[in-house]
């Protein structure tokens, strides 16, 4: 995993450059939705330090983007603008046990239901370091 400063999102396909975007992700052959895009709260990493004693970097979480101050939660079936890219939640990404065998033991119970949101990319564009991420109506 490497952290990049800006990525294209291409519909139907995911970020430029991911695993999942060449087809050769763990799951590439699950296909479906919310494969496009994943996402990850800094707060959730910071708190399985803090409650669990477990240090994660946010690329060793798998996750593409990692946001700050954003109840990611709250955007499952929602469409929502990261930078000038529209994407639509779909659904929780929590944690799987490929993620802990990946990382450190206790990721998985620690990660559960703040693991992230998979999304859906809904338009074209670049998403980079530093983007806001705005709820759309």
């Amino acid at each position: 995993m490497a952290s990049v400063n800006e990525a294209r999102a291409v519909i139907g396909k995911g970020l430029e450059g991911d695993r999942y975007f060449k087809g050769v992700g763990t799951y590439s052959n699950n296909p479906g939705l919310g494969r496009d895009v994943t996402l990850i709260e800094i707060e959730a990493i910071e708190a399985l330090k803090r409650d669990y004693g477990i240090e994660l970097a946010p690329q060793d979480s798998r996750r593409n983007i990692a946001t700050r101050g954003v109840p990611l939660n709250h955007l499952v079936g929602q469409e929502f603008k990261v930078g000038e890219v529209t994407l639509r939640g779909v659904r929780l990404c929590d944690p799987c046990s490929h993620l802990e065998k990946l990382s450190a033991k206790g990721v998985q119970r620690g990660l559960i239901h703040r693991g992230g949101l998979r999304a859906h990319i809904l338009t074209h564009g670049i998403i980079r370091v530093g983007d806001t991420v705005q709820e759309l109506a």
